[in-house]
């Protein structure tokens, strides 16, 4: 099942393609406004099966703009995320230089994590399932 995973905001959105087998072949960090423009071609492109979406700020509000798309979308716990993100983050991109000697808790990611953060939604998703 592929699953698009949402962390809801109300300045940015993260977004997430998490695939049956665990990959995520897309990530990106979305403005609220033109969230579902944006996901029509995703939804397309990656066959999306169902759709996570934080229970955060703007959960419910996304959820219903979400029901147009004709596909499952369901509310999951995003309690830790942004803690859990900071880590997957990090994994994917670890620190060089003098950072690298720096414990990744003291550690900033030079950029926002929301997407991060809809890759963990999907995965608790599809661990529900």
């Amino acid at each position: 099942m592929t699953v698009l995973g949402i962390d809801p905001g109300s300045r940015k959105v993260g977004v997430a393609v998490l695939t049956a087998d665990g990959a995520v072949p897309f990530r990106a960090i979305l403005q609220p406004e033109t969230l579902v423009e944006d996901l029509r071609p995703l939804i397309e492109r990656y066959r999306i099966d169902a759709i996570a979406v934080g229970g955060g700020t703007r959960g419910s509000e996304i959820l219903h703009q979400l029901a147009d798309f004709g596909l499952p979308c369901e509310r999951v716990d995003e309690t830790s995320t942004t803690l859990h993100a900071r880590n997957l983050y990090f994994d994917a991109n670890p620190p060089r230089g003098w950072r690298r000697l720096v414990p990744r808790g003291m550690l900033t990611p030079p950029r926002p994590i929301d997407d991060f953060a809809a890759e963990l939604i999907a995965r608790r998703f599809q661990e529900a399932r």
